[in-house]
């Protein structure tokens, strides 16, 4: 009997303790995102082209929402509770196409899923995007490649217009997630504005 009456007990504390524990919050996830002001770009001409800007790939080490930091040679880990709001293809896409339409001398900038027929398309990817610690602090990097194309263009040897990689790393004030956001978009804004250059340096001549 006294036996029966300690496992009642057992059983009724193994409950309690498993009904607490599905009650419990889980881990709350922060999430960052990129801030700039679009780049300025002066002196213009109205282009007649209507730009696309596609979707950009992403290398497999940074194709996750998950912020990646490295801390030593060959090795990428991730903050567990901290994420971008979107992936980094994604970021880098949205900003471009805002970035080239702020600045108005093409007739449209259009998203990769419009209907609208392009006379260019920018496509690429994102091949770095993350934070690198070192002794001297952290620093955010991010690298990504463009290829200009001409729409459409019949003739393969006239269809590239140019084909570049922008590299930029931009040191994080303090050893935070808010200070890293803060110099992804430094990077973002620099980045930007050399594809921005760089495409209309191809355009006017």
């Amino acid at each position: 009997m006294v036996w029966i009456k300690r496992s009642l007990v057992f059983m009724v504390l193994l409950t309690c303790c498993a009904c607490s524990s599905f009650k419990q919050p889980g881990q709350k996830i922060d999430y960052y995102t990129l801030e700039y002001e679009p780049p300025q770009v002066q002196g213009i001409p109205a282009l007649p082209f209507v730009l696309r800007v596609e979707r950009f790939s992403v290398s497999p080490l940074y194709n996750t929402h998950q912020i990646i930091y490295r801390d030593r040679s060959f090795k990428r880990d991730a903050y567990p509770y901290e994420k971008w709001r979107a992936a980094p293809g994604d970021l880098v896409t949205y900003y471009l196409s805002r970035d080239f339409k702020h600045l108005g001398f093409f007739q449209a900038v259009t998203p990769y899923d419009s209907r609208v027929e392009p006379s260019l398309i920018l496509e690429g990817s994102v091949d770095e995007f993350y934070e690198r610690d070192s002794e001297d602090g952290w620093k955010a990097v991010l690298t990504v490649s463009t290829v200009l194309l001409a729409h459409p263009e019949p003739d393969v040897s006239k269809r590239i217009l140019f084909q570049k990689t922008f590299h930029a790393v931009k040191p994080c004030k303090a050893k935070n997630l808010t200070s890293l956001s803060e110099a992804m978009s430094e990077a973002m804004a620099e980045v930007s504005a050399q594809v921005i250059r760089t495409t209309v340096q191809h355009l006017v001549k």
